[in-house]
């Protein structure tokens, strides 16, 4: 015969704050003063698509002659995460990707409130935005300096990852500087294992303090889950451009006037350098600020305003935070010795056409010189598409914004004048070879 015995034992609400004297390590202190200015977000909009987008795009025209397809409406919808920055305010920060094709979006806070929110200005090429809701008894987060963050710090995560609801996760700083990858024009992540998922975006990255370190912004996982490899925007940077849109509603980027390139080993060897960290000046606009200030091609920049360069990507996000009429200091190798000069940030040069004036079929591009917000600035050589208004004849051609022309009817064209004279060869068509990413390709428009 077996016998049975069963014990019962009491039923705890939760851990004890200690056993035998020794407190249990807990983030949850930290949380209760966190969670309610993070918030959840979800928007509705809607957008132009047509039944296939194969059909408008020049590379699968190149090949197949598909019909003209009436552009129609689809409704979109988001989810995403925020934080309340400013609570006096009223102001929230997320991604620009979580709003974009907004036409109304909702915050909602943690103690169930929802609230109408309005677009005070966003930043795609950073991927910031920032909201503005009611000041009705909010609850805003500490901020602190990320430029003190280091790898191996803890932090947490807090966001919407799913529309689940608020979720927190916790995980170590695996990397700082993150750039190169492409996922935004000026890329300065910090890198974390902390879970990262789908909705996420716009979620606060905060410290054992309870202090925002930084935006969380985006993943790299194959699959679109997370793998241990989340980014987040450093809340320094996030306060820059804050600034900016609170003040503006949109960034005003200045203009330096330098083509760059990585300082590598093998450069480095050629010019008899120890080290190879540094951005290399590869061209120097003439009139520009740097050029007053007397940079020259060959020039390795170090440093900007004392804080070390690492490699061009870096220098371009650095310049591309700064607002016009900023003095700036760069530390240079000039022939291996150290040189600082002094720059002011100036206004970007604005030089656009109207596509009209190119060929009747490109009425409604506008079309100019490539900015040095752009990837391709100083990689590739072309003007570039500004923009492409629905509607118009351009917009059945399958031109992008941001495709770079090359070349007109044959003839390489580099500024604006270049381009008039050699699109005035063909009345009736145009030959326009385009740059798209990684891919090139010639598109006949008549």
């Amino acid at each position: 015969m077996v016998s049975v015995f069963i014990f019962t034992v009491p039923v705890h609400a939760g851990l004890p704050a200690s056993i035998q004297g020794q407190t249990i390590p807990s983030l949850a202190p930290i949380l209760d003063k966190v969670t309610p200015a993070v918030v959840n977000i979800s928007t509705e909009g809607k957008i132009q698509v047509r039944q296939s987008p194969l059909f408008s795009d020049p590379f699968f025209r190149h090949f197949f002659d598909f019909p003209e397809v009436t552009p129609r409406e689809r409704r979109t919808h988001s989810l995403g995460s925020g934080v309340v920055i400013n609570a006096s305010k009223g102001l929230v920060i997320t991604n620009h990707h979580v709003i974009k094709h907004a036409e109304e979006i909702t915050v909602i806070l943690r103690d169930g409130r929802k609230f109408s929110a309005t677009l005070v200005g966003s930043d795609p090429e950073t991927d910031i935005a920032i909201l503005k809701i009611p000041n009705r008894n909010l609850i805003d987060i500490k901020t602190s300096n990320s430029d003190q963050l280091r790898v191996g710090d803890f932090v947490v995560a807090i966001g919407n990852p799913f529309g689940l609801g608020q979720t927190v996760t916790s995980g170590i700083v695996s990397a700082l500087g993150r750039s190169g990858l492409g996922l935004k024009n000026y890329e300065d992540f910090i890198q974390t294992d902390a879970s990262i998922n789908p909705g996420n975006s716009g979620g606060a990255l905060i410290n054992l303090r309870g202090e925002l370190v930084g935006i969380n912004t985006a993943i790299l996982a194959p699959n679109g889950g997370n793998i241990g490899i989340g980014f987040a925007i450093p809340v320094n940077m996030v306060k820059t451009i804050m600034a900016q849109l609170v003040a503006h509603g949109e960034v005003r980027r200045g203009r330096l006037g330098i083509q760059t390139q990585n300082l590598n080993t093998e450069l480095a060897r050629a010019f008899n350098l120890k080290k190879s960290k540094g951005a290399v000046i590869t061209h120097v606009d003439a009139g520009s600020p740097a050029d007053k200030a007397g940079a020259k091609v060959g020039d390795v920049v170090t440093a900007i305003n004392d804080r070390l360069v690492h490699n061009a990507d870096e220098l371009r996000t650095r310049v591309g935070l700064l607002q016009i009429g900023n003095t700036i200091k760069l530390s240079l190798l000039r022939g291996g010795k150290p040189l600082m000069i002094t720059a002011k940030i100036a206004e970007p040069v604005h030089t656009t056409i109207e596509g009209k004036r190119l060929h009747d079929r490109l009425d409604g591009l506008v079309i100019g010189l490539i900015p040095e917000s752009s990837p391709s600035y100083g990689r590739i050589e072309g003007i570039m598409i500004h923009e492409v208004k629905p509607g118009t004849p351009a917009a059945t051609t399958g031109l992008r914004k941001g495709d770079v022309i090359t070349s007109i009817n044959h003839d390489k064209v580099t500024t604006i004048e270049q381009g008039l004279k050699a699109a005035a060869k063909s009345q009736n068509e145009i030959l326009l070879n385009i740059n798209r990413g990684n891919s090139a390709l010639f598109l006949l428009i008549q």
